[in-house]
């Protein structure tokens, strides 16, 4: 799969390392698309700045026989109390002994609310409510439907569509400075520690010793899928905790390794993934620079196949997704939804 940043290429210094790199880019790109009909599952593009990454490929994966979707098992799944969830990072402290053996979990929020996004988005062009406007025009003219499909339908259909479809172009508003929780008196989510502009400066945050506010790490940024729009395999910046709260829309499928799965991983998409051009070239470090790219995709399968634990989420609006230090991580919308990210890390 080719990802192509619609935003002007943003500069990496040499110095970066192998836990991210984002935190030191000098630009966010605010959008990217994916074009379909792919000759295989990655071929990472130029939207990092490096020349190299343009003409990296994958082997190409057969995925005729879809039915290991069904075999990934689902991470946990916490609901806390209103007194659980009184201090986001005494709770994350809390279950991270259990939770993190999974590389993600999702948590849902004890106040049953109404997600009232009254904002509009200027990202490629877009205002929010045009882009939702287009994203539901796509998904309708596909499935000649509005209302929401099965979860395990629609993980069918992406990675059929990966592989075989003809899909010209899918749009994402990724990496939008901003936040989307209400700052209404009455909101009680809004006016909770879980509000995640808040979140990298709560007393027990490191985060919140630093003296510059890093977008996407310390300050939190929007998300606005489509049908399709992907977030391809990657680990956090600084190997940091994350945090994502679904506002609204169709929901999204995630997949996580656990932190202690991945040396594995690595290892796996270095001899399974990669196509001998990165090794023969560059060796193992182009191959970890094209997976710093955060624009390599393919099925989880693989993983499976080589005794990878692999766990599945399905996000829906309400509900937050935590990955845990050094879990990679990768997933779709199903269709138009807006999510919003930050990192943290406790003492």
């Amino acid at each position: 799969m080719k990802l192509e940043s619609v935003s002007d290429t943003a500069s990496i210094p040499s110095m970066m390392s192998r836990s991210g790199g984002d935190a030191l880019r000098a630009s966010a790109s605010c959008g990217v698309r994916i074009k379909g009909n792919m000759e295989s599952f990655s071929q990472p593009g130029a939207s990092i700045g490096k020349d190299v990454f343009s003409k990296r490929k994958v082997d190409k994966f057969d995925t005729r026989d879809l039915e290991w979707t069904e075999k990934i098992p689902e991470c946990p799944v916490y609901c806390p109390t209103k007194e659980e969830f009184e201090d986001p990072l005494v709770y994350l402290q809390k279950i991270a002994p259990e939770a993190s053996r999974y590389g993600l979990c999702k948590i849902i929020s004890p106040w049953d609310i109404d997600d009232r996004v009254t904002f509009f988005m200027s990202g490629r062009n877009y205002t929010f409510r045009d882009f939702e406007k287009m994203a539901n025009k796509v998904f309708a003219h596909r499935y000649c439907s509005a209302s929401c499909l099965p979860a395990t339908y629609l993980e069918k259909e992406f990675w059929h569509e990966i592989a075989c479809g003809k899909t010209e172009t899918v749009e994402y508003a990724c990496d939008v400075d901003g936040s989307a929780f209400s700052l209404s008196p009455g909101d009680p989510l809004g006016n909770s520690k879980w509000n995640l502009k808040n979140l990298s400066r709560l007393p027990k945050s490191i985060l919140r010793l630093l003296g510059t506010a890093i977008p996407g790490v310390t300050d939190p940024m929007l998300y606005i899928g489509m049908l399709f729009s992907v977030f391809a395999w990657h680990v956090e910046d600084h190997y940091l905790y994350s945090i994502n709260y679904h506002h609204c829309g169709a929901s999204k499928t995630w997949y996580g390794i656990p932190g202690h799965a991945a040396l594995k991983f690595e290892q796996v998409v270095r001899e399974h993934v990669y196509s001998h051009d990165i090794l023969s070239s560059d060796g193992e470090d182009g191959a970890f620079d094209v997976l710093l790219g955060k624009t390599t995709l393919f099925p989880p399968n693989i993983l499976l196949e080589h005794d990878v634990p692999v766990y599945k989420a399905v996000q829906k609006p309400g509900e937050f997704i935590i990955t845990f230090p050094r879990a990679y991580h990768a997933g779709f919308s199903h269709g138009f939804n807006c999510g919003e990210a930050v990192n943290f890390r406790n003492w």
